[in-house]
């Protein structure tokens, strides 16, 4: 003899409603104007403030970007990228023992850092320290050869250097 156990419809309703409610919640919500596909999770503060970096950068606010590269490295002491445009900046101010320090730290980061070896390298040339530029320049050629950018724009302030020198 079979049982059968009789579940009121209503109950069986409410307990689907309630699950399918409970799955939704899990499912990501968009606004109305927003199509899913362009929807992004929100950038990274690091990333927000190295973008507003670059763009003093390029507006030749030395100090401005300074300000902000000083908070990055602070939030993370490993971020080689930030160790390298604070160096940069720091260059732009006349500020070379912390240009150094900013580029010393970026490569102890990442000893292939090609930015900072092109940067220091700079850096180098600046103080009058040639001897140095071209060492830099020769691990530019070791990690990524006589053609990439920061190889070949080093060998031109090298070759601009030594042209004024004479």
């Amino acid at each position: 003899m079979q049982t059968r156990i009789q579940i009121p419809l209503r109950s069986v309703l409410s307990t689907l409603l309630l699950a399918g409610g409970v799955a939704m919640n899990a499912l990501p919500v968009h606004a109305a104007d927003t199509p899913v596909e362009t929807a992004k999770p929100a950038a990274a503060p690091a990333e927000d403030a190295m973008a507003t970096a670059r763009k003093h950068i390029q507006a030749k606010q030395w100090s401005q970007a300074a300000s902000v590269l000083e908070k990055v490295v602070a939030k993370e002491p490993r971020n080689a990228d930030a160790h390298n445009l604070l160096g940069f900046s720091y260059r732009w101010m006349d500020r070379m023992d912390d240009s150094f320090a900013s580029y010393g730290k970026a490569l102890a980061i990442e000893p292939n850092h090609r930015g900072a070896h092109q940067y220091v390298g700079v850096a180098y040339l600046k103080v009058g320290k040639p001897e140095k530029a071209e060492e830099h320049l020769a691990k530019l050629q070791q990690i990524c050869g006589a053609n990439c950018e920061e190889t070949r724009e080093l060998a031109a302030k090298l070759a601009e250097y030594k042209t004024a020198k004479r």
